[in-house]
């Protein structure tokens, strides 16, 4: 047989989006704010003339009632034209003092600005957006390269940024059992960070609803972690919706009793419904009521309510542990864990240790792509935790190159834009809005530009064994893996200088007496072994053991992205009416509860939002 000839390697996703910067530069001289003001007035009539020819339209629920992107001149053009119309988008207008010069380096700048507008259309909204604007080089000529649109709020039905505290703080969460039918036009399953967003944001719009957390008090979602779990995210990126739930009393990178007891207090001030030590047990649809039939567990008390909403705000990523089984467990004579149960190695002095990192990569159980992309955060807090303990010996076990992002690389970032001087409303507008393939370069620009600053860093934790990536995709770690990352805070040192050990490329096939086996017939010794081999995040998964196979089926799988760089399935509407996805970081819980209670309060008032799903794009291989 001949040679078939190289082999096409298949591209990923964030590899095949469209986007590029721009090739120019913004004069001193420029008046921004009458560019701005020029380009914005063009909008009800969006021509070819002032768009570039690789202009991008990312819209948040503003006029496509989901998140959408579309790509190039004649796409932006056809859809923008389409809904514009559709919607009755008038009232396009400069929001004062909004414009600013954005220069990436000396090659590449733009104008950009915010701007508001109008629909009146079933329903009538108040929307605000973005345009990044370009000088084409010929004199007084610039164009619009990136449009951002959101919605802001549906006219006349609330403020969804907006709570009063309550007048006395109480208990939260009232008592309704035994008043059957129960009926809340929305149920909320998570009392963690997502689902006291998305309960807050429901209150706001005046939104019947109910929280139901399986702990027993509010907060314990993060005051039950592993003891030295913290944010490796600044303080002021932290907060719930509403205000800055956490003051400067409190550290810049926030422990989880800080966090618990600022979630819990957050939940008293507003008077949140949330149904503590009460879980979801089954939820068929019922075609005659066209509500969802909810069997849940209060305190050991079986009871059903039903609803026309479910969001699953569980957490993605944070929910099922993923555990591989080995041969010969019964042999070990130690402890074996998953991070799930990981506490502290407080007492643990002169043992040693084994931290199996974490991968959030996939569904497959096999042990190979567990261990595929490993050590994020959690399995580095682990071992860190384990050598402050004085276990005598940390050993950290990683299969392949793992990218590390230094904290202070981020902390520059996040301190830009979060801030008390800016409110942290704006901050998640510009933070989010953007899309995906944008948002990829920006930080790629940013942070490997950083790394090639201090090569020694990296130099140091290869000769220690660890197996780096300084150059990472964060945007493929934050939507598609979950997580395979880690943001450094202080553990890479520690491996750099040996007193945390490494065992990188060979994979533990089975238990020993003493340990772990590997499959290159290496030992390691063993004491306790702490499995930080991730969570299946996909809550889909949940959804089926739920409620079954015929609505999981109409429901899309949980992060990832689809064809136009948008999040498959989180935040946003699917074929299953009434099911809504919402986990990630604390951002990502802040800002995209927001939609989904926008979406929720346009269906209770009978003009739900228009979901558009035409011109979905296709991208080449």
């Amino acid at each position: 047989m001949g040679d078939a000839g190289p082999q096409k390697v298949k591209r990923s996703i964030l590899e095949r989006l469209p986007g590029a910067f721009p090739i120019a530069t913004v004069p001193k001289s420029v008046d921004v704010d009458a560019v701005s003001s020029t380009l914005i007035e063009a909008l009800p009539s969006l021509s070819h003339d002032v768009l570039l020819d690789d202009a991008i339209w990312r819209d948040s629920f503003g006029l496509t009632g989901t998140m959408r992107t579309f790509y190039t001149k004649e796409h932006v053009i056809q859809n923008w034209a389409k809904l514009v119309q559709g919607h009755g988008a008038a009232d396009f207008s400069l929001i004062k003092g909004s414009t600013r010069v954005v220069e990436i380096s000396s090659s590449t700048a733009w104008i950009e600005a915010a701007f508001r507008f109008t629909t009146t259309e079933s329903p009538a909204t108040l929307c605000s957006g973005f345009l990044s604007i370009v000088s084409t080089g010929e004199a007084g000529t610039w164009k619009i390269w990136l449009i951002r649109t959101i919605l802001e709020n549906l006219t006349d039905h609330g403020d969804v940024d907006h709570l009063e505290p309550i007048a006395q703080q109480t208990q939260t969460g009232s008592s309704r059992l035994g008043q059957e039918p129960i009926y809340f036009d929305v149920v909320v399953v998570g009392g963690g960070q997502s689902g006291l967003a998305t309960g807050g944001r429901l209150q706001a719009l005046g939104v019947s609803h109910v929280v139901l957390d399986k702990n027993t008090q509010v907060g314990d979602a993060w005051g039950n972690r592993y003891e030295s779990a913290r944010l490796h995210t600044v303080r002021e990126y932290s907060h719930l919706p509403f205000e800055r739930t956490f003051g400067p009393e409190y550290d810049e990178y926030l422990g989880k009793d800080a966090l618990s007891k600022g979630h819990r207090e957050w939940a008293q001030k507003y008077g949140i419904n949330i149904w503590q030590s009460t879980t979801l047990e089954q939820g068929p649809w019922d075609e005659a009521s066209n509500t969802y039939i909810l069997a849940i567990n209060r305190d050991g008390i079986m009871s059903t309510i039903s609803t026309k909403h479910v969001v699953f705000a569980t957490g993605a990523g944070s929910q099922n542990p993923r555990m591989p089984q080995l041969p010969d467990k019964e042999m070990f004579h130690g402890t074996i864990l998953h991070s799930a149960d990981y506490r502290s190695a407080e007492g643990r002095q002169g043992e040693a240790g084994i931290v199996v990192g974490s991968a959030n990569t996939g569904q497959s159980e096999s042990i190979t792509q567990l261990l595929a992309s490993m050590l994020n955060k959690l399995g580095h807090d682990i071992a860190d935790d384990m050598y402050e303990a004085g276990m005598s010996s940390v050993t950290m076990v990683q299969r392949s190159r793992t990218f590390v992002l230094p904290v202070e690389y981020i902390a520059d970032r996040y301190h830009a834009l979060y801030n008390a001087r800016r409110p942290t409303e704006l901050s998640d507008r510009m933070q989010f809005s953007g899309p995906t393939s944008i948002n990829r370069l920006m930080a790629a620009h940013a942070f490997h530009a950083m790394a090639r600053a201090e090569p020694e860093r990296w130099e140091a934790l290869e000769r220690a064994g660890f197996r780096v990536d300084p150059y990472g995709d964060i945007q493929e770690a934050i939507n598609i893996r979950l997580g395979g990352h880690y943001i450094d805070v202080g553990t890479s040192a520690k491996i750099s200088k040996g007193l945390i050990k490494m065992k990188s490329g060979p994979i533990p096939i089975k238990y020993t007496e003493t340990g772990l086996l590997f499959d290159d017939g290496s030992k390691v010794r063993a004491d306790v072994i702490v499995w930080a081999t991730g969570f299946n995040g996909n809550l889909r998964h949940d959804v089926e053991k739920i409620m079954g196979n015929t609505i999981a089926a109409k429901c899309e799988d949980c992060f990832g992205l689809n064809e136009e760089g948008e999040v498959l399935g989180a935040y946003k509407p699917m074929a299953q009416k009434g099911i809504w996805y919402l986990g990630g970081a604390i951002g990502h819980a802040r800002y995209y509860s927001r939609f989904i209670a926008l979406s929720i309060k346009a269906d209770t008032t009978g003009q739900p939002l228009p979901v558009y799903l035409e011109n979905q794009a296709t991208l080449p291989e």
